[in-house]
């Protein structure tokens, strides 16, 4: 690529970064959640029989294959998923069918990670489109983990401190995580893994190491387990040291990730002023990933489980704002209408996960298609040193009290 050029005519030796490639699909990194590549033609988004290539498709291949399908896809691909969920429910129930050869994820890619992990050998999971990646995992790679974890080395504290990685995070991070002695946690369980964590360290020089969500780390210990903002530190991979003293590292309780989910970090204060406006006597209702004065100013808080579980039990004529992914809240919206609940978005503006919506219909029947043609495509593969200590941490979540 030429350099960019000034008004004048001159010449700017400017190139573009290997991030911007990334971001333009010019350019492909193996140590992170993205992908880009996709080989193989696709149908036509616009095909009017791909509903029922989709349904040909699943009933060739029967009992052969198990369609994961996470609370936030699009309603044209949870039509044919198997079970829904959230990204380790989905990963655990891939492996109570260990009949099934090939997993389909329709998710994003470190949940497909997760459900390797955890299925048998035999078994082939596959995601639809490698370009469904995270933004939360991408921040926190595994080269920048090990860094911190030598900051943590040299500022005195790293023999004090547990990391607890969220769900959302590469298996490079779990594997970390269990190699040092650490566990997974989900934002359902985030409580229970912390108790357990700080268990394992010393009193009041314990801490933990949150990966890679600061929200999830900062509203649980704050929320849930009497600490304050002060005892809470932020970590910035992209800063000398994180962008702390070493003095910080030892007063901290928490050293967080400066990491954040796309989605759930656009919810503002602002959000929950003018939705308690626009709809009186609304139930603000949030996921812990949103930000600290989101979740402080909602009434109630709780995993994608819990929205779904509360409105379940609310009284008709109810009425709901919930803060999370917009395909999930339409869905609830749909849901519970005819049982006089009214469910809105918290915000105005409308905020898909863009990376979960790269799992489309065409994605599905050419991945679906595929396997009937006996060809396995996007098959998702964590190698066996990874896999050993990432199931280590996760089975460390699984045996939590």
């Amino acid at each position: 690529m030429t350099g960019a050029t000034r008004p004048g005519g001159d010449t700017l030796d400017v190139q573009p970064t290997p991030l911007a490639l990334l971001l333009l699909g010019r350019q492909s990194d193996a140590t992170s959640e993205r992908g880009v590549d996709c080989p193989g033609d696709l149908p036509s988004p616009s095909d009017p029989d791909l509903v029922e290539r989709a349904r040909a498709a699943k009933e060739k291949l029967g009992d052969r294959v198990f369609v994961l399908g996470h609370h936030y896809q699009r309603d044209e691909v949870i039509e044919f998923a198997d079970v829904t969920g959230d990204s380790f429910k989905l990963a655990r129930d891939a492996a109570a069918r260990p009949e099934a050869e090939y997993i389909v994820f329709c998710g994003v890619h470190f949940m497909a990670e997760s459900a390797d992990i955890l299925t048998n050998d035999a078994q082939r999971v596959v995601l639809p489109d490698l370009a469904a990646g995270c933004s939360m995992a991408d921040m926190a790679s595994a080269e920048q983990v090990a860094e911190c974890w030598d900051v943590l080395n040299e500022a005195g504290v790293a023999e004090d401190t547990v990391p607890v990685s969220y769900m959302n995070s590469s298996a490079d991070i779990k594997a970390f995580t269990g190699r040092h002695g650490g566990t997974i946690c989900t934002s359902s369980n985030a409580r229970r893994a912390l108790d357990w964590a700080f268990s394992q360290v010393d009193g009041e020089r314990g801490k933990v190491l949150f990966l890679p969500d600061q929200h999830l780390g900062r509203n649980t210990v704050v929320r849930e387990m009497g600490m304050t903002l002060d005892d809470c530190v932020v970590y910035n991979p992209h800063k000398p040291g994180g962008g702390l003293t070493p003095q910080q590292l030892r007063d901290a309780r928490m050293i967080l990730w400066r990491g954040h989910c796309s989605v759930h970090g656009r919810f503002s204060l602002d959000s929950v002023r003018e939705v308690r406006e626009r709809v009186p006597g609304v139930n603000v209702l949030v996921h812990p990933e949103c930000k600290h004065e989101v979740v402080a100013a909602a009434d109630y808080v709780g995993s994608t489980e819990y929205i779904i579980k509360t409105l379940d039990a609310a009284p008709a004529g109810s009425r709901w704002a919930i803060g999370t992914e917009l395909n999930l809240v339409r869905r609830l919206a749909h849901r519970y209408a005819d049982q006089g609940k009214e469910v809105v978005f918290l915000d105005r503006t409308v905020c898909f996960c863009s990376t979960m919506n790269r799992i489309d219909l065409p994605h599905l029947v050419w991945a679906l298609e595929s396997l009937v043609e006996g060809k396995v495509v996007n098959r998702i593969q964590v190698d066996q040193e990874t896999e050993k200590f990432a199931k280590l941490a996760l089975e460390r979540m699984l045996a939590l009290p």
